[in-house]
């Protein structure tokens, strides 16, 4: 077709083809994946919901499927820097070729059919991994579950990592109406595992009505701590003296038994493992912007936080993570989110705000106006029109011995990774 050559053309003109930018449900673009023959893939699927710690579930899943010696395939969202993370085999990110490959056999068989800017991406994350024939596909639902164009498919086990209160202008007000819509990746009969102890009714209701076997972290599986290590202990496998995740943070070992849960619910069609490949895949796991820690002089901490579950998580994790003087927050949250729950959270850690405008269309926040939904608990020391500036204005703050934080959302994250020239 005459039109985008470069992928930065590509994604340009998909976010003018639909009317809306966000608009839920799965028959336009199941109706694409069919015309394109890629909605019944030929290796195994697990899917991925929840409210945090799907990126890192999704992480841990494909570090163990590499240990195994399999080529995953893993579609993420959002992206920290460039587009390419989202669409990734063996952990590496695809090339503009592949994607522009993929766009081009969209247009192609979409016809009248408008597509949104993420159902572009589902697809071309489902051609690419086609096309490269890999052995599993890690899915990562974007918004919600039931809706969402990743339950175009069919998933083999579906995770649903954490259930609270989030995107409630989409998924409801209450934690069993987002439970619900979560828990719409489950199919009939397959395997769900659930990431917590505690989870919504209508999680578990939907679970007992579709015949979805539990696998419920605490019950059927979980990481047993020791001093220096930790066991894995599941329905049948079992693996002692495995070393800490890579990726920092306790929650991290609930998430690396719950993708070994998921893994191992897969049955016949499980990954060959052993202590020893899971202790490999613990290591080589890698994840930017999830309590991602800098050892420099002052010391950077960068985490995408970006609602109130994860503001608590990350103020817990600020606290039992000493500092000699004080913490300053790089703060840039999106006008959707609860602000003022965010702040209350992370206010008691910090000791002085960074507040930075977000260039997102319309979901973008400037500094002043973050100011005026934040508690009046957070102090902010500055206002700056972009994240760049709010890194230089912390270096110029900071002393040696102080930390600077780097959070409030992926696109606070991402420019400051970009500053920092990682």
């Amino acid at each position: 077709m005459a039109g985008p050559r470069t992928l930065e053309d590509w994604l340009l003109w998909q976010q003018r083809v639909h009317l809306r930018g966000i608009d839920l449900g799965r028959e336009r673009v199941a109706s694409v994946a069919q015309r394109m023959g890629i909605d019944r893939p030929g290796c195994p699927v697990i899917t991925v919901a929840g409210t945090n710690g799907k990126g890192s579930t999704v992480a841990h899943l494909g570090a163990f499927a590499r240990a195994a010696g399999l080529r995953d395939g893993s579609f993420t969202s959002p992206h920290l820097r460039h587009y390419r993370e989202r669409v990734a085999i063996a952990g590496t990110p695809v090339s503009d070729e592949a994607l522009i490959d993929a766009f081009e056999r969209i247009e192609s068989a979409r016809g009248s059919t408008t597509l949104t800017f993420f159902e572009y991406n589902a697809l071309a994350a489902l051609q690419c991994f086609a096309s490269a024939g890999v052995d599993m596909l890690l899915l990562e639902v974007g918004l919600g579950g039931r809706l969402d164009a990743t339950n175009i498919i069919d998933a083999d086990v579906a995770v649903i990592c954490s259930i609270g209160l989030d995107h409630r202008d989409w998924l409801g007000d209450t934690l069993d109406a987002i439970g619900r819509e979560k828990a719409g990746i489950l199919r009939a009969g397959r395997p769900v595992v659930l990431g917590s102890p505690q989870m919504p009714a209508s999680v578990l209701d939907m679970a007992g009505s579709l015949g979805s076997p539990c696998w419920q972290y605490g019950a059927s599986h979980a990481a047993e701590r020791q001093r220096d290590s930790w066991t894995y202990r599941g329905r049948c496998w079992q693996f002692p003296d495995l070393p800490p995740s890579a990726l920092a943070g306790d929650l991290q070992y609930a998430n690396a038994a719950n993708a070994l849960a998921a893994l191992e619910a897969l049955g016949p069609r499980a990954p060959k493992l052993d202590a020893q490949r899971v202790a490999a895949g613990l290591r080589a796991v890698r994840l930017q912007g999830r309590f991602q820690v800098l050892q420099l002089r002052p010391e950077w901490i960068l985490d995408v936080a970006h609602n109130e579950p994860a503001a608590h998580e990350l103020a817990q994790m600020l606290r039992r993570r000493p500092v000699q003087s004080r913490t300053w927050a790089i703060a840039g949250i999106l006008a959707d989110k609860d602000i003022e729950a965010i702040g209350h959270e992370l206010a008691p850690v910090v000791d002085g705000w960074i507040l930075c405008s977000t260039d997102t269309e319309a979901r973008g926040t400037s500094a002043q106006e973050l100011r005026a939904r934040l508690p009046a608990s957070c102090v902010d020391v500055a206002r700056c029109a972009s994240v760049a500036q709010g890194c230089e204005t912390a270096r110029r703050f900071a002393g040696l011995n102080d930390r600077i934080v780097v959070t409030g959302s992926f696109h606070t994250v991402g420019p400051a990774l970009d500053w920092l020239g990682l």
